[in-house]
């Protein structure tokens, strides 16, 4: 849960994101040190979502650098030079999504197999292992065989999540990933990222949960019209903050 001293592990310069003439994203700078937990959150339209879908390149940046360990990334699927292209930078940083994304037609198991199988090449009996372990951390090795829609919402998302970490990625990428639960399911799903922070895993995170994000987080970006409006602990930026319009958005929440 601690960042070490070590330099970014993604570095974001002058990122912009436009879809025809509305600017979502605005010249954004933004680094993220591995080990590091970093919360981002701001009101709903904000430019959260798009910002953490462009460090994959899940959305491409109209303008603007993004390194992953000091190479440039490229909006290309193969690596060239000293760059590196999509189809590598997604090897090592994963992303779970708001709504699961699921092959509802594969077991639990086939879920978080898929990815390891059949684009790392990873032998089966290696992966089911490993996916079997994921399974426990996540509680839910009983769930092993059970379809998608025989889960609860909260158990989707915490196989959507075992299932990124089965690529071993370096950096995990959560986009909102309890607003489509139900309130009582929220907390299991806050509880494997506690975990996973606890573990130090590098993750950014798009969430409305202040209180969780203000445990959990070593620093929080508060996007507000396409830029970071605020950027610091999160002692500063939800219990302390700086700005009016930050309090006026925090105090929407329990925090």
């Amino acid at each position: 849960m601690h960042p070490t001293a070590a330099g970014p592990i993604l570095t974001v310069r002058g990122l912009e994101k436009s879809y025809n003439k509305l600017r979502v994203i605005k010249g954004v700078d933004l680094d993220l040190h591995r080990g590091e937990v970093l919360a981002i959150i701001g009101p709903s339209g904000s430019g959260k979502s798009t910002l953490i879908r462009c460090l994959n390149l899940l959305e491409i940046p109209t303008a603007g650098e993004i390194a992953y360990e000091g190479r440039r990334v490229e909006n290309r699927f193969k690596s060239r030079g000293g760059n590196i292209g999509c189809g590598e930078l997604r090897r090592h940083v994963g992303m779970v999504f708001q709504h699961f994304n699921l092959f509802p037609h594969k077991t639990v198991l086939q879920n978080i197999c898929e990815g390891p199988v059949a684009v790392l090449k990873e032998p089966r009996e290696a992966v089911e292992e490993r996916a079997m372990e994921l399974l426990g951390k996540v509680g839910l090795l009983d769930k092993r065989d059970a379809y998608p829609n025989h889960l609860s919402g909260g158990q989707k998302q915490r196989v959507a999540i075992a299932r990124a970490l089965a690529m071993r990625p370096d950096v995990l990428l959560l986009d909102e990933v309890t607003s489509a639960l139900d309130p009582e399911l929220v907390g299991e799903v806050l509880q494997v990222i506690r975990l996973l922070a606890n573990d130090g895993m590098t993750m950014a995170i798009v969430t409305h949960e202040m209180s969780f994000a203000a445990d959990v987080a070593d620093r929080v970006a508060f996007i507000d019209g396409g830029q970071i409006a605020e950027l610091g602990t999160a002692d500063s930026v939800i219990r302390n903050p700086a700005s009016e319009r930050l309090k006026s958005f925090l105090s929407r929440f329990n925090a």
